[in-house]
């Protein structure tokens, strides 16, 4: 794919999107951390755009995110007779019906704010890295004006803040740079993601973790786990045990991924279900 020092072949790396895509972006992810300056950020920059690229492909579902209300009437909805009374005037007066009077039931959206925790620690390269890349872009896509993401391994890296703007291609970059390091503190994790939400206004807030869930510090994960509005786990499928363990303990919801490409879909099961 690298046919000269500092050049990348786009003609395979699309071929290679094409018949193996996991494979191909776990390659870009580690092509991110090149010793040569000009290919590593040709690497980050192509990474970036098509793991942005792969994060919108699945269509947003809103299931679950809201609630029926009653509305003044606009397009769309089913009248609501009785909330309408007013405006019919009954059997034995009926008079000109007046569109302002009448009401419909239909489906009001509740604002939500989501909180991405990538699990750094051990071996963060390739395909985890690639993973956590397109999980930051998927995050960025479904929720663009109120997310955050968290990096954590014994300590807490942002990569983006809740209530500060940045493009969702300089997000997956920031996670492209992350590297293994260190212990698994989730306690920390976990309440450092909290206080991120807590700067948001939404009536949904979320909590999405993607880690195998092995904490190895102090801290009780389980209790820091209950103290989340909504929980989702999001483990690798070849080693899930742990974090399904863990999900059935605290509540949370929980799914499996084998790789970058699974992370959209994903997301709008256990988001949108």
């Amino acid at each position: 794919m690298s046919p000269e020092v500092g050049e990348l072949n786009e003609s395979a790396i699309d071929e290679g999107m094409q018949s193996d895509p996991d494979a191909t972006m776990a390659l870009l992810a580690d092509l991110t951390a090149a010793t040569d300056p000009k290919l590593r950020e040709l690497a980050k920059n192509l990474a970036g755009r098509l793991m942005l690229d792969v994060a919108q492909r699945t269509p947003l579902r809103r299931r679950g995110l809201g609630k029926l209300v009653t509305a003044k009437y606009r397009d769309g909805g089913d009248i609501d007779l009785d909330a309408s009374t007013d405006a019919f005037g009954g059997v034995h007066n009926a008079r000109e019906i007046h569109i302002e009077e009448l009401r419909v039931r239909t489906w009001e959206k509740r604002d939500t704010a989501l909180c991405l925790l990538v699990d750094r620690s051990g071996s963060m390269g390739g395909a985890p890295l690639a993973t956590s890349a397109v999980a930051a872009a998927a995050i960025a896509t479904r929720e663009p004006s109120d997310y955050s993401v968290l990096a954590f391994s014994r300590d807490v890296v942002v990569a983006k803040s809740q209530d500060a703007y940045k493009p969702g291609n300089e997000v997956v970059n920031s996670v492209l740079t992350l590297r293994g390091f260190g212990t698994t503190d989730i306690a920390q994790a976990l309440e450092a993601a909290q206080a991120q939400l807590a700067r948001s206004r939404a009536a949904r807030k979320i909590v999405v973790l993607l880690s195998d869930c092995r904490s190895n510090e102090p801290g009780d994960i389980d209790v820091a786990a209950r103290t989340i509005e909504e929980l989702v786990v999001i483990a690798p499928a070849d080693d899930d045990a742990e974090a399904r363990a863990f999900a059935h303990r605290v509540g949370a919801r929980v799914t499996s991924v084998t790789g970058p490409t699974d992370i959209p879909g994903a997301l709008a099961h256990v988001l949108d279900s």
